[in-house]
């Protein structure tokens, strides 16, 4: 498998370590090289599974420099792996400048399939998961509340990632753009404290106020009636 692609990007676990497939693990020990987000948090995952392959750092702040290369490098015959800290690499993590320089050289890009944070918080959100709208972290500043507005208006689910230090700040913020909507918030899925918590989006906030915030969520909102 790994002769024929230059490029595979595998899933990880986005908490418990053995939410990986096997085929996962055996791409992850047969290419030469794989590419991590933060190679302390991707050695755990692959000590775990026995696994020694060439680690190399791959991130937001050296993947515009390291694409060009790595695409030399895979023309010349090497096999990669990209993983990210957890999830699918290039939803809401670097991946997507990779591909679409490995496309342009007409070199072979495998993506398999895998753990994806917003999936398991869609399905048990029990709002409508027939059509949705993934739109990752609103912006920090610049094109937040045009964001917002448009989101007003989306009748599709629409999910968010969020950090622990903002999830106050956007549920305040989408219930004075979107109205007191119906709406779920996970975090830390699949870890040992994993919570999910429904309700109208002035109930979620309550419930986190008083509880205090930790750890990564994922925020589903019912669309526009």
């Amino acid at each position: 498998m790994a002769e024929k692609t230059n490029l595979f990007l595998v899933p990880t676990p986005i908490g418990n370590l053995e939410d990986i497939t096997i085929r996962s693990l055996n791409v992850l020990k047969e290419v030469d090289v794989i590419l991590a987000e933060d190679t302390r948090t991707s050695g755990k995952l692959l000590k775990h599974h026995e696994i020694s392959k060439p680690l190399q750092s791959y991130h937001i702040f050296n993947e515009h420099k390291a694409a060009e290369k790595l695409v030399e490098r895979m023309t010349a015959g090497e096999t990669f792996a990209l993983i990210s800290d957890a999830g699918t690499p290039a939803i809401s993590d670097p991946g997507f400048l990779l591909v679409r320089e490995a496309i342009k050289a007409d070199l072979i890009v495998n993506c398999l399939p895998g753990a994806t944070a917003f999936v398991p918080a869609l399905v048990n959100s029990g709002l409508p998961s027939d059509k949705f709208t993934f739109e990752g972290f609103l912006p920090h500043k610049k094109g937040r509340q045009t964001r917002l507005k448009k989101l007003a208006e989306e009748e599709r689910t629409i999910i968010l990632y969020e950090s622990p230090h903002r999830l106050i700040k956007s549920l305040e913020q989408l219930k004075e753009f979107l109205g007191d909507r119906q709406a779920s918030v996970s975090r830390e899925l699949t870890k040992m404290f994993e919570e999910t918590v429904r309700g109208s989006i002035s109930e979620i906030i309550s419930h986190f106020s008083e509880k205090g915030v930790k750890g990564e969520f994922v925020i589903v909102i019912a669309g526009k009636e």
